[in-house]
């Protein structure tokens, strides 16, 4: 998954290289779109932990055929839901990318770019959802090899889509997102057939299921969509108070944001790979596995995240002239470098938190740690640190914020998990 994880981020990123070679204004108008599309993404996400967690407890209850059902509805619900959320998101899309922030130089490029970006974003939904199964089912490799071939074909459009080849100029800044739809549609047709021969939907019972099922469903996806909502809304806040700073520094925000979740890779791929074993594990009243795996989980995205995020500061100045196109936006990006990088150490440890929360039966508090870590430490110390000393208090203060999160998650799990029922049979 982490391979996986790193392909999928990666050519993320490099649409943002190809998109930044146009200009800082189209940069500046995809950077703008970010918080939207992570809303998207935050639903699908918070529906896929549902799917995760339901699938692979009736997996461990040995409810194969429940199993089955439930990979049908969620499969039909979800996209439908994420097809209506792209629709709104289109006919509101002007009023919303103004209160953004946007002038009409970036709307100009967001009108022409936007629709496509919000097709890929509910192919890339409907895969994401598909994903979900094969990880409940304890298959990460399917996913992992689907994630790394979607990425090398958008990478091979790309610059033939952006730029053109030959006579034809290409498409300019919505190039990146129709690559992006070719790319999520070779691979939903691949997983579709997979899932299929796999025989892991039906057709039959699904009315009852849907009245069974729908109360824990929503159960965990309620809050758990809301936890992956507060990132792109504290998101779009923040955006508001790049804005305010310039378009270079949107710009360079919109770079560190891609490089954010890219260097986050094995953080995700363990939010993605860890809740089904821990699913199984709930559902046979194992807790004494749930601690070490709990525990090894933290160990390995502390060390990992720590050292690359050291590594990647000291090489900021290349780093960001690899990815920037003008040397201003160089010089604002490797100061976020810097300054963020090595604070995701402690941001991981959150995530996994918030992640394991979700399917150990206490989602709320995983809402409200989510909540707390960006309206409480992220924002406020962002805001503060703008105020008072502009793009480098801003980047400082998101980097105490991202550590005060960390500290509060590890407070939460250790008091969470010391409960006597939580202690049984725990040998580690």
């Amino acid at each position: 998954m982490a391979i996986g994880v790193l392909a999928l981020l990666g050519f993320q990123l490099v649409d943002s290289a190809f998109v930044a070679r146009l200009g800082t204004a189209p940069l500046a108008a995809q950077s703008f779109t970010f918080p939207l599309s992570f809303l998207i993404i935050g639903i699908q996400v918070g529906m896929g932990i549902a799917i995760a967690a339901l699938i692979s407890r009736a997996l461990g209850a040995d409810e194969h055929a429940r199993a089955k059902r439930l990979t049908s509805l969620v499969l039909l619900a979800g996209g439908a839901v994420i097809g209506v959320l792209s629709i709104g998101l289109w006919l509101f899309h002007e009023p919303v990318f103004r209160l953004l922030g946007a002038d009409n130089t970036a709307l100009s490029y967001i009108r022409i770019y936007w629709g496509p970006q919000l097709f890929s974003a509910w192919l890339g939904a409907v895969l994401y959802f598909i994903y979900s199964v094969f990880r409940a089912h304890g298959n990460t490799k399917l996913p992992g090899k689907m994630m790394v071939l979607s990425s090398v074909a958008n990478l091979v459009l790309d610059p033939l889509l952006i730029f053109g080849v030959g006579s034809w100029e290409g498409l300019g800044l919505p190039g990146a997102a129709w690559a992006t739809c070719i790319a999520f549609t070779l691979g939903l047709v691949i997983t579709s057939q997979a899932l299929i021969r796999k025989q892991w939907v039906s057709n039959v019972g699904l009315l009852d299921e849907a009245k069974h099922s729908w109360r824990p469903y929503v159960g965990i996806a309620a809050p758990a969509m809301v936890s992956q909502l507060m990132p792109p809304l504290a998101s779009m806040l923040t955006i508001a108070v790049v804005a305010g700073l310039g378009d270079t520094q949107v710009a360079a925000w919109g770079l560190a944001s891609r490089l954010e979740t890219l260097s986050l890779m094995v953080i995700l791929a363990m939010t993605m790979s860890l809740p089904p074993w821990l699913g199984r594990c709930y559902g046979a009243g194992d807790w004494g596995q749930i601690q070490q795996l709990i525990r090894l989980a933290l160990k390995v995205a502390v060390i990992w995240q720590l050292g690359l995020g050291v590594i990647l500061a000291l090489g900021a100045p290349w780093l960001a002239m690899a990815l920037a196109g003008t040397p201003n936006v160089q010089s604002e990006l490797t100061l976020l470098i810097r300054f963020l990088l090595p604070s995701y150490a402690a941001l991981g440890v959150c995530m996994l938190v918030v992640s394991a929360g979700n399917v150990l039966g206490w989602p709320l508090r995983a809402m409200l740690l989510s909540s707390a870590r960006l309206f409480v430490c992220y924002l406020p110390c962002l805001w503060v640190g703008s105020l008072l000393f502009g793009w480098w208090g801003l980047a400082a203060g998101a980097a105490i914020g991202n550590l005060l999160a960390g500290l509060t998650a590890w407070a939460v799990l250790v008091r969470i998990l010391s409960r006597p029922q939580r202690q049984a049979g725990y040998n580690g």
